[in-house]
Order: C-alpha cells, then sequence, then structure tokens
C-alpha cells in the first residue's frame, strides 16, 4: 500500500513538472478554494439543518404554550362558575326553605357560551336543581355516570370527564351535545341538615374544539388534546380515529415528559411537542411530521449548490486572472530568454508584472544590452582586425608581376628604347602613387581608374598589346567614392584567366555608372568565361584557389566593400563560356566625405 502511494505521488508530481506556472496557481488556488467552498457549504448548510430543527422545536413550543394558556383559561373559567355555584348558592341555600333556580340560571345566561348545563344532584343520583332544562331522562341512573363515580369517590378535586354526548335529560328539540363534564362533590343543606350531594357543569366541547382546530404546525402538523390516562379528549381526526381508519400514538405519548421528543410511528418520523395542562392532567400534544421539516431541505440544497457552484466560478474566474497577472510577465519573460537562447541580441526583453518580476526582466534587459555591447565591440574589433589584414593584403604588390615589369624596363633600357621606358616607369610610378594614397583606403573612382589605366598600361606592354582596354564613366561617378584597388585585381583576373589562353585578340572594358542611388563599375572581357559551379563558390570562404597576379583575389574585394559598406554591396558575377565574363562592383552612391565618416563607424 505504501509502495502504491508513493508510485502514485510520484506520478502526480511528474505530471505538475510538466505544467505551465500558470495552470499551476490557477489549479492550486481553485483547489484550495474548491475545498474551503465544499466544507463552508457543507458547514452551513448543516449548521442551517440544525438551525431549522431547533426553530422549529421552539415555534411548536410556542404555540402549544399559546394553546395552552388560552385552554387554561377556558378551564379557569368553568372553574370559577363552578366555584360561584358552590360557595355563593349552595352553601348559602337550604333546599327546605328555598331553591336555588334563579341564582342557577343567572349564573348559566351569563356563560351561556361556553355552559351546556349546570345540575345538582343528591347523593342518591337524585336531580336536585337544573338549568336550563330540569326533566331528567327516566332511564338514566346518575349515580352511575363516570362523572358521578370520581366525584364521590374523591370529593375534594374536581374532576373533568373526556368528550361525550350529554344524554341526561329530554330534549325537546333533540339536541345532545358533546360536553366535557367538570363535576365536584358539594354539601347540600336540607332543614339544618348536611347531605351529600355532586355539582355538575357541563362545558361545550365546541369551546374547547375552537382553541385547537385553526392551530396548525407546518404544512400537514396538527395539535390533539387527551387526559392523563392517554384517552383523546380532542383530535382533528377524531371521528377517522372512532372509526378505525385513523390511528394515534396517544397511548405512547402519555408517558412522555413535557418538550420535544422524535418518535417513528407507522413508519413515519415525526417530532412529538407535549405540554401538561394544569389542574386536570390533560396532554396537549403537538405532531410535526419530519417530512415538513425536511421538505425544504431540497431547496435549500439547491440554492446551496447553485450559490457554491456560482462562487466556485467567480473564484475559478478570479484565479485564472491573478493567476495570468502573474504568470504572463513571466511567460513573456521566458519566451524573451528562449530567443535570447537562440542568439538573438536583438530581442526586446519583456518588462513587467509585480516588482519582483519586473526586477528581474529589467536585469536580463541590461545583462542583454551589455552583451550586445560586448558583441558590437568584439565585431568591431574583429571588423578592424579584419580591414587591417586585407588592407595590408591589397597593398601588398604581387612580386611577379613587380620583377617582371622591372626586368621590362631593363629590356627596354638596354635596347635603347627610351620613350617606352620612361612610360613605363611613369605608369609604375603613378601606379605605386595611388596604391599608396597617403595611406587611405578611400579614394575617388577617378583616382581608381587612373590607377586601372597605369596597370593596365604595363601589362600591354608586357603582354606586346595582346588585348585591348576601353575606359569608360559618366561624369557624375568620377568624384564618387570607392575603395582603392578593387578595380586591379577585378583586370588581373581578366588577364590571366580570360586572355592568356585566347587565339584571337583580346577585349577588356571598364565602364563606371549610376543607376538610382548606387554606382556600378563593370569590368567585362570576352574571355573563355568560368565555369558555373566556381562562379557559385567564387565569392564565398569556400573556395581559397587564387589565380596569378597580385594574390588579393575576387574574394578579397568582395569582402572588402562588404566590411566598409555592408552586406548588400560587393561583387557579381556573371560568366557564359566562350562568350567572356562581366564583373559587376556594387557601391553606394556617396562622397568620399561620407564614405570615410561610415567606414569610421563601421
Amino acid at each position: 500500500m505504501v509502495d502504491f502511494m508513493k508510485e502514485r505521488f510520484h506520478r502526480i508530481s511528474k505530471y505538475y513538472k510538466k505544467k505551465s506556472i500558470q495552470y499551476m496557481i490557477s489549479i492550486s488556488f481553485t483547489m484550495v478554494a474548491l475545498v474551503g467552498m465544499i466544507f463552508m457549504g457543507l458547514a452551513l448548510y448543516l449548521r442551517f439543518i440544525d438551525s431549522t430543527e431547533k426553530m422549529i422545536k421552539e415555534d411548536n413550543i410556542r404555540v402549544i404554550d399559546q394553546v395552552n394558556l388560552n385552554l387554561d383559561g377556558y378551564l379557569r373559567n368553568m372553574m370559577r362558575v363552578s366555584d360561584s355555584m358552590y360557595y355563593r348558592v349552595i352553601k348559602n341555600t337550604d333546599l327546605a326553605v328555598e331553591g336555588m333556580d334563579q341564582e342557577m340560571n343567572l349564573l348559566y345566561e351569563t356563560n351561556r357560551d361556553q355552559l351546556v348545563s349546570i345540575c345538582v344532584f343528591s347523593e342518591s343520583g337524585k336531580l336536585v336543581e337544573a338549568s336550563p332544562v330540569s326533566r331528567m331522562k327516566k332511564t338514566v341512573k346518575a349515580n352511575q355516570q363516570d362523572w358521578f363515580v370520581s366525584a364521590m369517590n374523591k370529593i375534594e378535586n374536581l374532576h373533568f370527564s373526556a368528550p361525550h354526548v350529554q344524554n341526561l335529560f329530554e330534549d325537546p328539540d333533540y339536541r345532545y351535545r358533546w360536553v366535557v363534564s367538570l363535576s365536584r362533590a358539594v354539601e347540600l343543606t336540607q332543614d339544618g341538615e348536611i347531605h351529600h350531594g355532586v355539582l355538575l357543569v357541563d362545558m361545550n366541547f365546541s369551546g374547547i374544539e375552537q382553541l385547537f382546530k385553526d392551530v396548525n404546525l407546518g404544512a400537514s402538523g396538527y395539535l390533539y388534546l387527551m387526559s392523563d390516562e392517554g384517552e383523546i379528549i380532542y383530535h382533528p381526526r377524531q371521528q377517522l380515529i372512532y372509526s378505525g381508519l385513523l390511528e394515534e400514538n396517544n397511548l405512547q405519548a402519555v408517558n412522555y415528559d413535557d418538550g420535544n421528543h422524535e418518535e417513528t410511528f407507522l413508519g413515519e418520523e415525526r417530532l412529538v411537542t407535549v405540554k401538561t395542562v394544569g389542574y386536570t392532567g390533560w396532554k396537549i400534544v403537538g405532531i410535526t411530521p419530519m417530512q415538513d421539516i425536511t421538505a425544504d431541505y431540497y431547496h435549500i440544497r439547491s440554492f446551496v449548490v447553485f450559490i457554491l457552484l456560482f462562487t466556485i466560478f467567480l473564484m475559478i474566474f478570479a484565479n485564472l486572472f491573478v493567476s495570468s497577472r502573474i504568470a504572463n510577465p513571466i511567460k513573456s519573460l521566458e519566451r524573451s530568454v528562449k530567443e535570447l537562447e537562440k542568439g538573438s541580441l536583438d530581442v526586446d526583453i519583456a518588462v513587467g508584472g509585480s516588482y519582483e518580476i519586473q526586477h528581474l526582466g529589467k536585469t536580463i534587459r541590461k545583462m542583454v544590452q551589455q552583451m550586445r555591447q560586448l558583441m558590437e565591440d568584439i565585431v568591431a574589433e574583429q571588423e578592424s582586425k579584419r580591414k587591417s589584414e586585407l588592407d595590408a593584403l591589397q597593398s601588398q604588390i604581387n612580386p611577379h608581376f613587380l620583377y617582371n615589369t622591372l626586368d621590362s624596363i631593363v629590356w627596354m633600357i638596354e635596347n635603347e628604347r627610351y620613350p617606352e621606358a620612361i612610360n613605363m616607369v611613369t605608369a609604375l610610378a603613378r601606379l605605386f602613387r595611388i596604391s599608396l594614397s597617403k595611406g587611405k583606403n578611400i579614394i575617388s573612382v577617378e583616382d581608381e581608374l587612373e590607377h586601372a589605366r597605369n596597370y593596365m598600361k604595363i601589362q600591354q606592354v608586357r603582354y606586346k598589346n595582346k588585348f585591348t582596354v576601353e575606359f569608360s564613366a559618366q561624369p557624375e561617378t568620377l568624384s564618387l567614392a570607392t575603395i582603392k584597388l578593387i578595380v586591379q585585381p577585378l583586370l588581373e583576373n581578366a588577364i590571366y584567366h580570360g586572355m592568356e589562353f585566347m587565339d584571337g585578340d583580346g577585349e577588356i572594358k571598364v565602364s563606371a555608372y549610376l543607376e538610382g542611388e548606387d554606382l556600378y563599375i563593370d569590368v567585362s572581357d570576352n574571355g573563355i568565361g568560368i565555369p558555373e559551379e566556381e562562379i557559385q563558390v567564387l565569392l564565398t570562404d569556400e573556395t581559397r584557389v587564387r589565380g596569378k597576379g597580385s594574390g588579393i583575389g575576387l574574394r578579397n574585394v568582395h569582402q572588402r566593400i562588404q566590411l566598409y559598406f555592408g552586406k548588400e554591396y560587393g561583387l557579381m558575377i556573371n560568366s557564359e563560356p566562350d562568350v567572356g565574363t562581366t564583373i559587376r562592383i556594387h557601391l553606394p552612391k556617396l562622397s568620399c566625405e561620407d564614405a570615410i565618416a561610415k567606414g569610421e563607424e563601421k
């Protein structure tokens, strides 16, 4: 089991390691909020249930207390009628001298809404006086009635009977009413002698019924009244109980103490509230089915679930918003760092989010700026070094060219060809003058073309006019800037690779012209051409082949131009076998001052 839990924990940890920080923050906050809301909702729900049940129990007690108060007032009124009849009338009347019908009728009329009759019986059960009727049924034996027996057995107490139909007297209208009898033993005076008797006060049962029938406990709850022996005095479904169609748990409830009790009766859970009525021992019983209490729980549960879901939705939305506010700046910073990892120093490092993330972004941005500056310094240093190397290389004169030129001059002098020797020495001197250029690398197109003419004068002498050379330039190009000694290597290439192996007369043309904001210098020949596969690598670092000549080479010229003016400039080669080759120099349209300033910037 422990190994299984470890394995599950390891898998979960591995799973979450692959997730983003926004996912981790969102899921963590959401889970914490979800658990918290569930516990809070459950606690509130249980609290609500407990409070609801407690409130219902307290309400039931208040309702029954009120009913008990009303019933107590009703019974006390009956007891006052009985006391008034006994102590004010019976004790002050000698039946041998006078009757008590007048006082009895007055007392009845005063309380007729609550009374059915007031009667006085002798110890033998003979009617002494009654109001409002006074003719008993011949078949009725009063001394055999329960109320009579109870009064005579306990003469010191008041006795309340269960509801019953009063059938002692003959009623011409045949109206027999349900009553609750209040009986007590009394002392009757006749000729100065004391005799025992019974005072009967029949209360109208409808008065008690009115106290109970309009009282409800919840949707289907009810109240009923029973005696201290469990006999039902009032029940809202009394007729159904008497007919056996309905049962009540009154015999069990009679043993309950006052207060709330929970019971299960006929498979139904019920809340039973009991209150004992003073003087009588009767008990008021309130019945509330538990389903009435729990009926609203479903709606409350639905409401609680809805509130929980709505709150969880708001929490998820809030978590996503908060996590995005935290994670998005980190993600942006991460993307910037990834671009930086790819070697892009031009990336704009994202700075945002909280103070800590902003500080981190600013630190990385400052580091990138320092790296960029360092790289620029290194590149500038390398370019400067490369320029120096290329400039040193291009300033070197091909030893073979110089040796051959001097050898030709010696030969001319020995053969007394002084004018030709003078021209050749003059051309060589001008060649060196422009090559040196007082240490400058940027010269005018006019000087560069002059240098090329002097070079070709010497070569034409050496090659005994094996080829012709034609120079042309638009006037506006002559004052523009170029790098020195970039045409000579192209002419050298045209001579040694284009003219040397030709059978016929060779032609070399040099032209300078403008197109838009660009300067072009073309060097064309009608030589044997250059193979396509060699053209593709001729200007790249893949070739290390150099032809005869100064040794500077086309690649050297191409790199020098790009170092000074940028990658968009340089050489372009167009050649067809047995037709000829054109090498085009592409330069920006700049004055010498602007070109020098740009070269210093680079």
